[in-house]
């Protein structure tokens, strides 16, 4: 997979605690770890709803869910989530516009672990959803 974002920018955009857990990854690794959609939850579709907001339609064990994320995105699937019986809870919550589009880092925990997801989009709103997507994901397997 060929990257083509400035990694460098956005790992910079990104929190210092994960700054750090992310020493001495490749751009590779580090989106293959962070970003990949990868995992029990998928995004099927986006759409925007002027700034902040939209609607996604996430695939979840097997079935389409549709969530209207007006506000907040991250309390819009966070409960979207929990109705679905992965109670998730959000940690941290970074975001940061560069020069590429806005970068979100998240980090998640669902029974007792811990993981960070991070995304890039142009919309705020679309950003957030993908890096919560990423950090559950990374937790997937244990769902």
């Amino acid at each position: 997979m060929t990257i083509t974002i400035d990694t460098a920018t956005f790992i910079a955009a990104a929190p210092a605690s994960l700054r750090s857990e992310c020493i001495g990854l490749t751009p590779a690794e580090f989106h293959d770890r962070y970003c990949a959609p990868t995992g029990p939850v998928k995004l099927s579709d986006w759409t925007p709803v002027g700034h902040r907001a939209g609607t996604a339609t996430l695939e979840i064990a097997d079935h389409l869910r549709t969530v209207v994320a007006t506000g907040s995105p991250v309390a819009a699937l966070t409960s979207a989530l929990y109705d679905e019986g992965y109670p998730v809870e959000i940690l941290a919550f970074h975001q940061r516009r560069t020069a590429d589009g806005m970068a979100t880092f998240i980090q998640c925990e669902f029974n007792g672990r811990r993981g960070w997801g991070a995304a890039l989009a142009d919309d705020p709103a679309e950003s957030t959803i993908r890096a919560m997507i990423a950090g559950i994901n990374r937790l997937g397997s244990h769902f």
